[in-house]
């Protein structure tokens, strides 16, 4: 609601320009009224213009919860005094302890050192300079552009070795943990892209340029690996990957506990075969539910890739087409792994 671009961030920015500062309150005003004191009823419609003129006088504003309407202006707000409150200018002081009494959105601003504070539930975040955040942002996406680099390198690694038959499961963990790294990241540069509204569109795009595919290969590299295929298990694991603190994101032990593994295992050592849903996920038209049938007739990617043309086309839903299609979707892949491999030689 007050990111650039929008009527309140418009407003907002008039009134920070005016050094008059000022104190709003938007929410229902069915649930808020009853902390309010004096005021002037408006019942309007909100422009920027209206909101600046407004914030002259000494009062809180109030608007409703989407912000179209100016409910009243030249409010004083009575919050309850014995709520606890880390601030120490008045107008602070209040929009915190409006916060935490209620559902509203409270914006603080400072008249004179030009800060806009926003206050929900009692959390504060301080709206940055546009410039600020774009180069947070351009920094954030050039650090995802190496982390999303290095997920390639391993993932095509892990697909070279699934196809030769030869992985272990230190290097599944690996894709699984730059995965995780590069999702991770790109919710952090989505945040800015928050703040910066209609500024940010650029960086956006760029964004789910860089992380298209990431939670697609998660997601199939958890159910080609994990003990447990199932999709509660997978539901399960991907949520637990999430919560996991940065520093038990790094230990290859507890990720493997979260596939189902001991956690004390040598990962370098314990050799582990795919079920086929990456290979199969990367095969072009190839429906999903296609691959669950073709990998449960098969059980495995080493079976699928020995089964003969026969064997493929048996399997309900594929047929003569399909398996001509698997089989040179599969081609395709080894070749443009064969391919990689001679120009990184």
């Amino acid at each position: 609601m007050a990111a650039p671009g929008s009527a309140l961030r418009e407003g907002i920015d008039n009134i920070v320009h005016s050094r008059t500062g000022g104190l709003i309150v938007i929410g229902d005003p069915d649930e808020v009224s009853f902390l309010f004191s004096g005021g002037i009823p408006l019942d309007m419609d909100y422009t920027p213009a209206m909101l600046y003129q407004m914030a002259k006088m000494d009062g809180a504003i109030a608007l409703n919860g989407p912000a179209t309407k100016i409910v009243c202006a030249n409010v004083q707000l009575v919050p309850d005094p014995t709520i606890v409150s880390s601030e120490t200018g008045t107008r602070h002081r209040t929009a915190e302890r409006v916060s935490k009494q209620t559902d509203a959105l409270v914006v603080a601003i400072s008249q004179r050192r030009d800060v806009v504070s926003l206050y929900l539930g009692g959390m504060k975040y301080i709206l940055q300079d546009i410039p600020a955040v774009l180069a947070k942002a351009n920094q954030g996406l050039a650090t995802l552009d190496k982390y999303r680099a290095r997920l390639d390198a391993v993932a095509g690694r892990l697909t070279r070795l699934e196809f030769e038959g030869g992985c272990v499961l230190y290097d599944v963990l690996s894709v699984l943990q730059r995965a995780e790294l590069v999702t991770r990241m790109g919710v952090e540069v989505e945040r800015y892209i928050i703040e910066l509204g209609t500024e940010g569109r650029l960086i956006e795009m760029q964004l789910e340029e860089t992380i298209v595919g990431v939670a697609a290969d998660k997601t199939a590299l958890i159910r080609d690996y994990s003990v447990d295929d199932t999709e509660e298990n997978l539901s399960t694991t991907l949520a637990a990957i999430a919560r996991l603190p940065h520093q038990d994101l790094l230990d290859f032990g507890r990720l493997a506990e979260l596939l189902g593994y001991d956690r004390k295992m040598n990962t370098l050592d314990f050799p582990v075969s795919p079920r086929g849903y990456r290979v199969l996920g990367r095969v072009p038209r190839l429906p999903k539910l296609v691959v669950q049938r073709v990998i449960r007739e098969f059980g495995g990617l080493e079976e699928i890739l020995a089964a003969n043309d026969e064997a493929l086309e048996s399997v309900e839903s594929v047929g003569e087409t399909r398996a001509k299609e698997i089989r040179e979707g599969m081609r395709r892949l080894q070749e443009v792994d064969l391919v990689d491999r001679y120009l990184e030689s």
